[in-house]
């Protein structure tokens, strides 16, 4: 057998991890090229292939998938004494990866880690935008964000950000032209902008008002994949949106936008950030936890 780089077995976890050689190759700041001949290297080495390559895909054989299991909980080990060697330096370093859906990460996320690169400077911080629900620890995140607390029983969650609130708006000239529901039956017959999740469902919209309780599936001619998209169409005068109040806020301050039903509106759970309870955080996820913990919220918005 020809000698073995440690390294190797890294980045043959990382380009199942990731999917593929380009997206690992990005992840790891080098050229694809570079990848696919240290995989070479490697499977000559041990003298097996341990990838299917295609043009569209890559996924492990039979060799790499038992490889990959085994050498798993071997990395951990070893980003866990990279990380516990880390806590001996005077300030917390290396990388966090964190998941969040695309609403979270424009409006929680973003503000909170760029304040946090400030008073830590030697810690990256890599944000993937992902509404998709996802092992974390199996996609090798250190954290990930999520709405509501509905999360697997070996996580930890802790609340992000202030409560949560939907608004209903149009713009000025939509009204103008349609009129303006009184209650949330009148959407009825309205041109509502839909938003459909990942998972192929529609968004439903929910309404709270004293003890009753009201939720409607929209109809219009619209069908978008994002709150920017569905708060754009509202602009546009294409009918009503179903944001968080977070899109429209500076537009309803401007005008806009309307905000509609108010009345029926209602604070909803925060976001909420979480990690596995069965690992020590690093050094870095610590502070960032500490820093996430005694954030001023009410001073961004």
């Amino acid at each position: 057998m020809n000698p073995l780089r440690l390294d190797s077995f890294d980045v043959f976890a990382s380009i199942i991890r990731c999917g593929g050689f380009r997206a690992a190759a990005l992840e790891r700041g080098v050229s694809s090229s570079a990848l696919s001949q240290t995989m070479n290297a490697l499977e000559e080495a041990l003298g097996i292939r341990l990838l299917n390559r295609t043009t569209r895909s890559v996924s492990p054989t039979e060799a790499g998938q038992r490889l990959l299991e085994r050498l798993s909980p071997a990395l951990r080990d070893i980003r866990r004494a990279i990380a516990e060697i880390d806590e001996l330096r005077d300030s917390p370093s290396g990388t966090l990866r964190i998941n969040a859906p695309a609403p979270a990460v424009d409006h929680v996320l973003c503000p909170l880690a760029f304040d946090f690169m400030d008073a830590y400077p030697d810690v990256k911080i890599e944000i993937i935008s992902d509404a998709a629900v996802i092992d974390i620890v199996e996609r090798g995140f250190d954290a990930g964000v999520r709405f509501g607390k509905q999360l697997a029983q070996d996580m930890i969650a802790l609340p992000l950000g202030p409560p949560l609130r939907y608004v209903i708006v149009a713009s000025p000239d939509y009204i103008e032209r349609h009129g303006e529901p009184q209650a949330p039956q009148d959407l009825v017959g309205h041109d509502c902008i839909r938003r459909r999740f990942p998972g192929g469902t529609l968004v439903t919209w929910r309404f709270i008002e004293g003890g009753e309780d009201i939720e409607i599936a929209p109809e219009g001619r619209l069908t978008v994949s994002s709150a920017q998209n569905e708060l754009q169409a509202a602009l546009a005068g294409r009918g009503i949106a179903h944001v968080f109040d977070d899109y429209a806020r500076t537009h309803i301050q401007a005008g806009r936008l309307v905000e509609l039903l108010s009345d029926w509106s209602s604070a909803l759970p925060h976001w909420f950030l979480y990690y596995p309870n069965r690992r020590l955080p690093s050094a870095a996820m610590r502070a960032f936890l500490d820093f996430m913990r005694s954030y001023d919220w009410q001073a961004r918005r």
